[in-house]
């Protein structure tokens, strides 16, 4: 029998980050939300966010094998490596991780933000397709995967990044991006922060129609309130 979830409030980042800590083996999104459902404000989540989701995002980062997000979203939100408190990466290297994940952009052009080759330690991996790598010189600090021929195939793009030994995928959208993992029956938990803000009608991204036969369901974990943010954790 399934545990009730959690529903509460809670003092800050230290008793949420909690309730965080054990990771699925497979895709765990993570999404925030206004009041009235938009995922951006002017083309950016950063506006509805807050420190403790800010604080959150950092820790589920240190609990993936690789970030993966789109570009429209690495661009407008201007990416640049992952950056882990020296706890974490000595905790990851305990676990025989690397000391941080890199971060994984699906895209077609190619277009990354010049802050993502800040640290050549930590160069990012590009999962585009075959058309699109004909077309472009792989340089040295980029890791060019192809999933896909004329499109990156999800599925495809998701089995590179286990065949390379990363398991833990923590995906930080876009809402394209997302709507994509759920197609391919991928997700296997969704962290959505519920933003305390109403910010109308903010489209972003190309989504087109759902192509599920019916809505996936998921399980409530747990909803955690704190500083008028709420908190939620949804798992299959």
């Amino acid at each position: 029998m399934n545990e009730s979830p959690r529903v509460g409030a809670v003092a800050g980042i230290d008793e949420l980050a909690s309730f965080y800590a054990d990771p699925p083996d497979g895709v765990r999104a993570n999404m925030i939300f206004s009041a009235d459902g938009a995922v951006a404000f002017g083309g950016r989540a950063g506006p509805l966010s807050c420190p403790v989701d800010q604080q959150l995002l950092r820790i589920l980062r240190s609990f993936a094998d690789v970030v993966l997000v789109g570009a429209g979203t690495a661009r407008a939100e201007n990416y640049g490596p992952v950056r882990l408190t020296d706890g974490q990466r000595a905790q990851r290297r305990r676990e025989g991780r690397a000391p941080t994940p890199p971060i994984a952009v699906i895209s077609r052009s190619g277009e990354l933000p010049a802050r993502l080759f800040d640290n050549p330690e930590q160069p990012p991996i590009l999962l585009t397709c075959a058309q699109s790598a004909a077309r472009r010189s792989l340089n040295d600090d980029q890791r060019l995967w192809v999933a896909g021929e004329e499109s990156v195939e999800m599925t495809r793009a998701l089995a590179l990044l286990r065949a390379h030994g990363m398991h833990r995928i923590l995906c930080e959208g876009g809402p394209t991006v997302l709507d994509e993992l759920v197609e391919a029956d991928a997700v296997a938990e969704i962290c959505v922060t519920l933003a305390p803000k109403l910010a109308a009608n903010q489209p972003v991204g190309q989504r087109l129609s759902a192509r599920l036969p019916q809505p996936v369901t998921m399980r409530l974990e747990h909803a955690l309130a704190c500083d008028d943010y709420l908190f939620l954790k949804y798992r299959r």
